[in-house]
């Protein structure tokens, strides 16, 4: 892993501990909760609303998924976890 990507990765994990990363979540489940319905869809607004939902999923579980690489990336370069 390049000393860039190492820093990439160590960044966005910090910033994902934090407190207002933590209040984004709460407020993007709540959206999640309100937008994941078929109330007022329309066929012209349906793929608006799933790329809505989409982005929000991806938010969501963006934290996992940051951690799941970064661990595979510091394992194929020999190191361990502390």
């Amino acid at each position: 892993m390049t000393p860039e990507l190492q820093r990439y990765y160590e960044s966005r994990l910090d910033m994902m501990g934090s407190e207002a990363w933590n209040d984004l979540l709460t407020d993007v489940r709540e959206m999640l909760v309100a937008t994941n319905t078929l109330d007022g869809v329309t066929p012209e607004n349906m793929r608006y609303k799933q790329g809505e939902i989409s982005i929000m999923r991806w938010i969501l579980s963006l934290k996992e998924i940051s951690e799941q690489a970064y661990e595979q990336l510091k394992e194929s370069d020999g190191q361990t976890s502390a």
